[in-house]
């Protein structure tokens, strides 16, 4: 999600403020990029041919001849020129005799919250826009909670437009109070309301005889003095490892980009995992040996000891210690359509490390329906896009972070489809979530290997998956006979016989889907521990549960077969009468009617049940088993 970048040259010398960055956040045509484009044109940090480019664009836009029109120093997509409106994240550097900015303009529409997110991830400080004659809408409340859940530390709330209603104090004091008591609940460091009109430049830079009860600082002033410490250097050093190269001599360098705090040769380097130490030998960047490395360098360091240290591992210096836990409290933005559904696995990825987890239970959310403010809670089993919401995690093997409220730089993660790749939410560290109780696993003096033995044969999942009506149950029993006569163990577990009894608290919903084939996976995998043949029929019709079950179970013991039969043909068979009660609207969410059904990619066997007899697909089944080696 990076943003574009429209850059006005190098930035000059750090100023004696240091560096603010800084984003906008707001609906849409509450005046975002007008506001920011007035701001660089009157502190005089535009060129004159880049101006002059804009005014011959405003002519385009306004033929009436209304003058400059400062939101296209960042609306540069042609789309957002057509539309009026910001789509993707504008950055813009430039720099007065005080200080250097990196400022983004991140859109307002609520489709492209997650833009505006990405952009307020790297900000120290946000302005809320609130059009003085709407008020504040939802989506402005939507950006400012996620402002400050990704940490934003000063919040300025800019009332705009106030031409519209004459300048009035009245107006300004009502919606500045009670913006700022909504931002003083969410913990900003620091809040600072100001009255303002982006268009002709009251309080932007200069200070307005407009507002002459307005005490305050111009957005300007307060922007050259507020606090822009550096966090980043501030915070323990932690390198997030990316890639682990062999020198010409045999040894290892580990490298990355310095996430927090600084390093140099000697100092003392930990690992989260094992709890080990070395020291640094060397430290490198492309031009050579350096005497120390900070925050936001590239490096490659060497240790004075041979460590197993893979991607993903995170390097620590002297100081607090990352919290390593595979229990994970959290808060999350969503960020798809489809939603982040509990129990469902993704990939969670946190700096460089990767690992697969799921969603435990959800909290509170904040759904920000437009007919309710302040914005409604509900502990609902998903987490829709643009909603923020708080969610215990579990994965599959410890994380090595730090809480965001100590280090937003190794304390944020997104969560990743599976599947399809794509990002469905963003979120946040807070800590780790107590489990388990004191519930530890007991050892067995009969293990799996005994059992297998035992039965002379190799455990296995034989999954069929298909839609109602493909033939899956008639299948798999067929299968459980043929196998029983060979003399071996087995055992067969049908989604309805389930649904019966372990599922039967459990409904049709995308997230009691998901529920529904964790439970059968993990008796699956019960059974596989047991040394047993377990044939499975689930209509499963995601995939990323299938690949959760195949991820239960060792290498080679789980077999997706694919009951491949069309539509259709299962509507016509329709053996309980399901496909007719779904076409007249009696039953809702439907697999292959009006719910999706998501077919395997790679399974290991396709089955054809309208061409061929249930009799001849079992008999494929076992000669795959016998090809496999888990029946001899």
């Amino acid at each position: 999600m990076s943003g574009r970048r429209i850059n006005l040259g190098a930035p000059a010398a750090l100023g004696a403020n240091g560096v603010l960055r800084f984003t906008t956040c707001g609906a849409v045509d509450d005046g975002k990029s007008t506001l920011l484009g007035r701001l660089i044109v009157d502190a005089g940090a535009v060129y004159e041919d880049h101006l002059a480019a804009v005014a011959k664009a405003s002519v385009a836009r306004r033929p009436q001849g209304e003058g400059l029109d400062y939101s296209l120093l960042f609306d540069g997509l042609e789309a957002e020129r057509e539309q009026g409106i910001t789509i993707d994240v504008a950055y813009r550097f430039f720099t007065t005799a005080n200080r250097k900015y990196i400022v983004a303009d991140a859109p307002g529409h609520e489709d492209h919250t997650r833009n505006m997110a990405t952009a307020a991830s790297n900000a120290d400080l946000c302005i809320l826009l609130v059009d003085a004659a709407k008020g504040i809408s939802p989506q402005t409340l939507r950006h400012m909670r996620i402002a400050a859940l990704v940490g934003v530390q000063h919040a300025v709330i800019a009332v705009n437009k106030m031409d519209l209603v004459g300048f009035d104090e009245t107006v300004f004091a009502r919606l500045a109070q009670d913006m700022s008591q909504r931002c003083a609940a969410l913990r900003f460091v620091s809040i600072t309301t100001i009255p303002l009109c982006a268009t002709s430049g009251d309080n932007v830079v200069h200070r307005s005889p407009s507002t002459p009860w307005h005490k305050g600082p111009t957005l300007f002033e307060h922007l050259e003095q507020v606090d822009g410490a550096d966090v980043a250097l501030a915070a323990p050093f932690r390198l997030p490892v990316q890639l682990v190269a062999r020198t010409a001599e045999g040894g290892r360098l580990y490298q990355g980009r310095i996430a927090s705090g600084r390093i140099q040769p000697g100092d003392e380097i930990r690992i989260p995992h094992g709890n080990r130490t070395a020291r640094v030998a060397r430290l490198m960047s492309i031009d050579g040996d350096l005497p120390e490395a900070l925050a936001g360098d590239s490096v490659a360091v060497a240790l004075d000891a041979e460590l197993d240290i893979a991607r993903g591992d995170l390097l620590c210096g002297q100081g607090p210690s990352p919290l390593l836990t595979t229990a994970l409290k959290v808060d999350l933005i969503g960020f798809s359509e489809h939603g982040v559904v509990k129990g469902r696995r993704y990939l969670l990825q946190c700096g460089a490390k990767t690992v697969t987890a799921h969603v435990k239970a959800f909290g509170p959310r904040e759904r920000f329906d437009p007919t309710q403010t302040p914005p409604t809670s509900d502990p609902s089993a998903d987490l829709g896009l643009n909603e923020i919401g708080e969610a215990t995690l579990a994965c599959v093997e410890p994380l090595a972070f730090d809480a965001f409220s100590d280090n937003r730089f190794t304390g944020s993660f997104i969560l990743v489809d599976r599947a399809t790749a794509d990002t469905v939410a963003a979120g946040v560290l807070r800590g780790a979530a107590i489990e388990g109780q004191g519930v530890t696993q007991q050892a067995m003096a009969v293990t799996k290997a005994s059992r297998v033995a035992m039965h002379g044969h190799k455990p296995a999942i034989l999954w069929f998956t298909g839609l109602s009506g493909a033939g899956k149950s008639t299948i798999a029993d067929l299968v459980e006979q043929k196998l029983h006569a060979r003399g071996a163990h087995t055992y067969n577990l049908d989604g309805d016989n389930l649904r019966l009894g372990l599922m039967s608290d459990l409904g049709f919903s995308p997230a009691d889907r998901v529920e529904n084939i964790r439970r059968a996976g993990e008796v699956a995998k019960l059974f596989v521990d047991a040394g047993l043949i377990v044939t499975c029929s689930f209509i499963s019709p995601y995939a990323a549960e299938r690949d959760a079950v195949r991820d239960l179970v060792a290498p080679g013991e789980f077999f997706e077969i694919y009951v491949d039969t069309p539509l259709e043909v299962c509507a016509a068979r329709d053996p309980k009468g399901l496909y007719r009660r779904a076409y007249s609207g009696e039953i809702k969410g439907f697999t292959g009617v009006d719910a999706p059904y998501e077919a395997p990619q790679a399974p290991e066997l396709v089955l054809s049940s309208a061409t061929q007899t249930a009799d001849i697909l079992a008999d494929a089944v076992i000669q795959r088993l016998l090809d496999a080696g888990v029946i001899f």
